[in-house]
């Protein structure tokens, strides 16, 4: 058995998105992302702009969500290459079935961002997110240097 006195833990690495990463750590007490090692763990990213604003159109919100976790997974040292774990939640469109509209975006922006790469994903429905007009948040794991090409 190997021994581990002496050897240190890594330990955790705390980031803010710049914009609004810094407001939320300022006014609500929350990191966007964590690093302990190569492991990299994101909060919930929205499709806000830096003052909080969301667009009328579902389908930029999602974009602007996956625009987000890259900024966040940036900030830490990965990109969405380095993904491995994918949850994301969902305001459905219509009562009982997340929408069309979610599933079609998000598996292109899956594809746009990770190309062949495919993380596992747990699509999540919810009746309310964090922020009024919010419609989807999504929460990444990332291993940094895993990408594939």
């Amino acid at each position: 058995m190997k021994s581990t006195k002496g050897s240190a833990m890594p330990q955790p690495e705390f980031f803010a998105t710049p914009g609004y990463g810094d407001r939320q750590l300022t006014e609500m007490r929350y990191s966007q992302a964590v690093r302990v090692g190569d492991r990299i763990e994101i909060s919930g990213q929205g499709g806000w702009d830096d003052d909080l604003n969301f667009p009328e159109s579902l389908e930029e919100e999602i974009v602007t969500a996956f625009e987000n976790v890259a900024r966040t997974l940036a900030t830490a040292g990965a990109t969405w290459r380095d993904v491995i774990s994918v949850d994301s939640f969902h305001v459905p469109e219509v009562p009982g079935f997340i929408g069309e509209t979610h599933n079609r975006v998000m598996v292109a922006q899956f594809r746009e961002h990770m190309g062949d790469r495919a993380p596992i994903w747990t699509e999540i429905g919810v009746a309310a997110l964090g922020a009024p007009k919010m419609r989807v948040e999504i929460r990444v794991t990332a291993i940094a240097g895993n990408a594939h090409v």
